[in-house]
C-alpha cells in the first residue's frame, strides 16, 4: 500500500510538469508564475505527504494553495523591482539630459 502513494505522488508530479510545460504559451507572466507555483507545489506537496505516510491528495491540494501563492508574489515583487529599475533610470537619463544642455556644446 505504501507504494501505491509512492507511485501515485509520482504520477501527479509528472502530470503538473507536463501542464507546467504545455499549457503557459498565452498566458501573461502573472499566470504563468501563479500556475508554475501551484503545480510545483502540488507535487511537492503530494510527494512530500505520500513519503510520510499521509494522504498525498491533502499534501497536493496544500501545496498547490502555497505554491500559487508564492508564484504570485513572486511575480509582483519581480514586476515591481523591475518598475522601479526602470523609474531610476529614467531619472538618471533626465538629469543627464538637463546638465548636458546646461553646458556649452563649442569648445575654447
Amino acid at each position: 500500500m505504501h507504494t501505491m502513494k509512492k507511485l501515485i505522488a509520482i504520477a501527479s508530479f509528472i502530470t503538473s510538469i507536463s501542464l507546467v510545460t504545455s499549457g503557459c504559451s498565452n498566458m501573461s507572466s502573472s499566470q504563468q508564475s501563479t500556475l508554475s507555483g501551484g503545480a510545483i507545489g502540488a507535487a511537492a506537496g503530494a510527494i512530500g505527504t505520500a513519503a510520510l505516510g499521509g494522504a498525498a491528495i491533502w499534501g497536493a491540494v496544500g501545496g498547490a494553495a502555497v505554491g500559487a501563492a508564492g508564484g504570485y508574489v513572486y511575480d509582483k515583487y519581480e514586476k515591481d523591482k523591475q518598475a522601479n529599475n526602470q523609474a531610476q533610470y529614467n531619472q538618471g537619463y533626465s538629469a543627464g539630459q538637463k546638465a548636458s544642455s546646461g553646458s556649452s556644446s563649442s569648445p575654447k
